[in-house]
C-alpha cells in the first residue's frame, strides 16, 4: 500500500467513532464520516476558504481543534460541473497530509443520482480506481488526494498512452458492484429528455433559441437509435464514477472516443479506424494484444461506432439542462448544438455500418 493510500486510511480510521452526522439514508457505510453543512459554490475564494476549514475540521476530528492556519486551500479544477479543491493540513504531529473536497455544481443532482455515484465510488476506490472516499458532507465528497495531470485530447491519442488506457478500461470494466445489472443509458437518455423539453429561460435571447428545437425530432431520433443498439447483444459493465451505472461496453468506448474532441467539440480529431483499433486490441486482449481476432475488433468497431451516436444524444441533453439550471460560465447551450449537430452528421455512416454489420456484412 502506497504512502498516500495509508494516509487516506488513517484518516478514515480516526474518524470511526466521528461526532458529525449520519445521514441514515446512505448507501456508504458508517464508518464513512459525514456532515450536514454545505458550501456555497458561489462564494468568492477568499471567503469560500475559511468553510472549507471548517467543513474538514467538522468532518474528521483529529483536525477539530488545529489552528486554521495549519490548513491550505487551494483550487486544483473549474471543470463543467465541478469545483475541486486541494487541502492541505499540518497535524499535530507535523505531518502534512492533503485531501481533495469535491463540491457538487448547484442543481447537479437534477441529473445526477448522488446515492448511485456514491455506491459506484465504494466498490470502485476498493477495487484501485480513483480517489478513496473519506467524507460526505451536505454538498460534495472529500476524497483522498492523488496528485496527477489531467490528460489533454491531444494525450490521450498517443499511442503508449491510448493502450494504457485501454487496459484500464478493460480491468474497469470487470468490477462488480451489487444491485441491478440493467442497463441505464435509454432510462437515463429519455429522463434527461423528459427535463430537457420542458425548460423555460428567464434570458430571452436563449429561449429563443431554445424555441427552435425540435423535440419531437430529438424524440424520434433517440427512440431509433435505442432500437438499432438493443441488436447488440452484450454483457453490462460498470461505467463513470458520477454517472455510474451499468451499462454497454459500446457505449463507454464510443464515448472516450468522443471526448478527443475536448470541450471545445472539434471532431476533427475524432480516431481514425486505425488508432481505435490501436485502442480496440488492448481493451480486449490486454497481455496479447496482437492475438485479438480481425472479427472480434470488427465487432467491437462497430459496437462503439454505434454507441458514439449515443454519446452524443445524452450529452447534447445534459447539455440543455445545464444551460438553464448552472451558474458556471460555460457555452451549454451551444453545447447541445455543437453535439446534436455531430449526431445528425455522423447518423447515416453509423447507422449504415451497423446495420451492414449486423445482416452479415464485412466492414472495409
Amino acid at each position: 500500500m502506497d504512502v498516500e493510500a495509508n494516509k487516506a486510511k488513517q484518516i478514515i480510521n480516526d474518524n470511526n467513532n466521528d461526532c458529525a452526522k449520519v445521514n441514515s439514508n446512505s448507501t456508504i457505510d458508517d464508518s464513512i464520516p459525514h456532515s450536514s453543512l454545505s458550501v456555497d459554490t458561489a462564494l468568492p475564494f477568499p471567503l469560500m476558504s475559511p468553510r472549507i476549514i471548517e467543513l474538514c475540521k467538522d468532518l474528521f476530528r483529529k483536525w477539530a481543534k488545529l489552528d486554521d492556519s495549519c490548513f491550505s486551500v487551494e483550487t486544483v479544477s473549474g471543470g463543467i460541473t465541478n469545483l475541486l479543491l486541494k487541502v492541505s493540513v499540518k497535524e499535530e504531529s507535523g505531518d502534512n497530509v492533503a485531501v481533495t473536497v469535491r463540491l457538487y455544481g448547484p442543481n447537479t443532482e437534477y441529473v445526477i443520482d448522488r446515492e448511485r455515484e456514491l455506491q459506484a465510488i465504494k466498490y470502485l476506490s476498493a477495487a484501485g480506481f480513483g480517489a478513496k472516499l473519506l467524507g460526505v458532507f451536505g454538498n460534495g465528497m472529500v476524497q483522498s488526494f492523488i496528485n496527477a495531470c489531467t490528460l489533454t485530447p491531444l494525450d490521450m491519442r498517443k499511442p503508449k498512452l491510448a493502450a494504457e488506457i485501454a487496459k484500464q478500461l478493460c480491468r474497469f470494466h470487470q468490477v462488480e458492484i451489487p444491485g441491478p445489472k440493467e442497463p441505464q443509458l435509454w432510462v437515463d437518455m429519455f429522463k434527461f429528455f423528459e427535463k430537457a423539453s420542458a425548460l423555460r429561460f428567464e434570458d430571452p435571447d436563449k429561449q429563443r433559441i431554445y424555441e427552435t428545437i425540435s423535440f419531437k425530432e430529438v424524440h424520434k431520433e433517440a427512440t431509433q437509435l435505442k432500437e438499432l443498439t438493443e441488436l447488440f447483444s452484450d454483457k453490462l459493465y460498470i461505467i463513470d464514477f458520477e454517472y455510474g451505472s451499468y451499462n454497454y461496453r459500446g457505449f463507454d468506448i464510443g464515448n472516450h472516443f468522443n471526448e478527443y474532441a475536448g470541450y471545445e467539440c472539434d471532431y476533427s480529431l475524432y480516431p481514425s479506424k486505425e488508432e481505435q483499433y490501436h485502442f480496440l486490441r488492448h481493451y480486449l486482449q490486454p497481455e496479447k494484444p496482437y492475438e485479438v481476432s480481425e472479427k472480434d475488433l470488427e465487432d467491437l468497431y462497430v459496437e462503439a461506432n454505434t454507441f458514439r451516436l449515443a454519446s452524443h444524444l445524452i450529452w447534447a441533453l445534459w447539455g440543455l439542462i445545464q444551460a438553464r439550471i448552472s451558474p458556471i460560465d460555460f457555452d451549454y447551450l451551444g453545447y447541445f448544438f455543437w453535439r446534436y449537430n455531430e449526431y445528425k452528421k455522423q447518423k447515416e455512416k453509423c447507422f449504415s455500418l451497423a446495420q451492414s454489420h449486423l445482416s452479415g456484412s464485412r466492414t472495409v
